[in-house]
Parts: C-alpha cells; structure tokens; sequence
C-alpha cells in the first residue's frame, strides 16, 4: 500500500512540475503571449478576460473600411492593436499583431523599449524597407517586422526615398517605434 501512495505521489509530482503556464507576454513565431495564429476574432474577449477590447474604423475612401482592435490593460494602457484577415468577419483570424507595449518581449529579449543593436545581433534581418517617415526591418525567423522612425538615422540618409537602407546604415542605438507579428 505505502508502495502504491508513492507510486500516485511520484507520478502527481512529475505531472504538475512538467506543466508550463503560457507567458501573457511572450512572443514567438506563432504566438503573441495567448493570442494563436489561429485566434478567431470572436475568441479575443476570452483571451483578453482581464483587458479592454475596443475595435476602430477607419474609411479608406476606394479602399473600403479599415477594422482594427485595440487591446488595453486595466489601466487604460494601450497594448496591441490587431488586424484581422476580414475586417467584417468575426469568425476570421488575427492575421498581424502590432505591439505597442514594452512588456511584450521575444525570446531574445527584444521588446518596443530595444534598439537596432539588439535586434541585429540575436537575429538575422531579412529584409530592410525604406518608407516615407521609418525604416521597417523584417526578421523573417519570428514573423516580424521592427519599425524604426526616420528621426533615429542619420540626416543624410533620412530623406532619401531612393536609398537602399542596409544594416550599417542604421545606428545601432536606433529605437524601436514599435513592432509587428505577421502570420
């Protein structure tokens, strides 16, 4: 019997230590803390029970309207904001997520409060656009695209529309604005 008891005790112990509870911060390749690459729209209330959900409308003229989702903390602090793959359609999934929140972090540690630096030496950056007012580097590994604003580059290059901005050109304590995962 004391064999037994041992036995349920051994297996209860080894159970409870292998579960792993979800990070409501953490961001992944398929994950923004429990949000899912397969995340219906009609499921957020239930993953965001504690926060504030608010969705936004934005007319596009000829290109229709704009939906997208805001999400804040009980404290009124904006977090994400979601876009949905059909903006009317609440049976469809969450297909970019921008995070606005420094609590948001990667496996790596890269958070909106981390500088091009960082980025650049725990990742391989796929790709570097050059728009109007940022630069957005694409880090094709987690799904990502970091967006930096104009103001953190050098004035010679910053007004160059033309310019193929690589990694050098961009100052290594270059803050990130904000960025986005894509799925």
């Amino acid at each position: 019997m004391k064999k037994l008891i041992l036995s349920i005790t051994a297996l209860s112990l080894l159970f409870a230590s292998c579960s792993k509870t979800q990070d409501p911060f953490e961001v992944s390749k398929q994950h923004v803390g429990l949000l899912t690459d397969s995340t219906l729209v009609k499921d957020l209330k239930t993953v965001f029970i504690n926060d504030s959900i608010a969705e936004t409308f934005n007319d596009k003229g000829a290109w229709g309207v704009d939906k997208s989702i805001e999400v804040f903390d009980k404290a009124g602090q904006k977090l994400l904001i979601l876009n949905p793959e059909y903006k009317t359609d609440t049976t469809a999934v969450v297909k970019s997520i921008q995070i606005i929140d420094p609590r948001y972090k990667t496996d790596k540690n890269i958070t909106t409060a981390s500088t091009f630096k960082d980025i650049n030496s725990n990742y391989k950056i796929s790709r570097i656009d050059n728009l109007i007012n940022s630069v957005v580097v694409s880090v094709n590994d987690i799904n990502a695209s970091f967006t930096i604003d104009k103001k953190e580059l050098p004035a010679n290059i910053r007004f160059d529309m033309n310019l193929d901005i690589e990694a050098m050109h961009i100052p290594d304590n270059a803050k990130i604005k904000y960025f986005f995962i894509n799925w």
